[in-house]
């Protein structure tokens, strides 16, 4: 009896213990329209509700200078480490919605485990790459079923493909170790 009752204890308690982890989870998943408990729905005003146990630096742009005329949330965590850095379409309006997303933390990951270490192969071979695109400096991949745009240095590619942006770049054209240079999410 007491045997039985020892290990419906361990049961319950293994459950409870896997409930939690992936909540845990849950809370840095990144998905098609959410990150998080941040969805594509929240506004500026519930940055402070949806992010109360991280601190939220508030970059408020002035309008004037170059590069400031956005306003940017920078989330960190409680040591201080940059989670996420979130813009959102027109500055100074509470009401707004939030359209851009750094991601600066590995600890947010898609739901096959792509994170902002993981390199070209990793998108590849985990998501569907809706196109890319050839800036001067940079390859933007864009991964639509995540609302998920990466960009990677085009220095990275072989010489004949880092110059103009005419070619049209493919993804068997980017090497599979390049890394990630930023991990960005987009809700327009």
């Amino acid at each position: 009896m007491i045997y039985r009752f020892a290990k419906n204890i361990f049961f319950f308690s293994f459950l409870l213990f896997l409930s939690s982890c992936n909540e845990l989870n849950n809370n840095y998943l990144i998905s098609k329209g959410s990150i998080g408990f941040l969805k594509k729905e929240s506004k500026v005003k519930d940055l402070d509700s949806i992010f109360s146990n991280d601190s939220i630096v508030k970059r408020i742009g002035e309008g004037d200078y170059m590069y400031s005329s956005e306003d940017k949330y920078l989330l960190y965590d409680k040591s201080g480490n940059h989670l996420l850095t979130l813009t959102p379409h027109q500055q100074h309006d509470l009401n707004e919605k939030i359209e851009t997303i750094e991601i600066k933390s590995p600890i947010f990951k898609s739901n096959k485990g792509i994170n902002l270490l993981s390199n070209f192969s990793d998108i590849k071979k985990n998501h569907n790459i809706s196109s890319i695109q050839n800036t001067i400096n940079n390859l933007v991949i864009f991964v639509d079923e995540i609302d998920a745009y990466f960009i990677i240095d085009k220095n990275k590619l072989p010489k004949h493909l880092q110059k103009g942006t005419i070619k049209k770049i493919e993804a068997k054209d980017i090497p599979p170790k390049t890394k990630i240079k930023r991990f960005m999410i987009g809700w327009n």
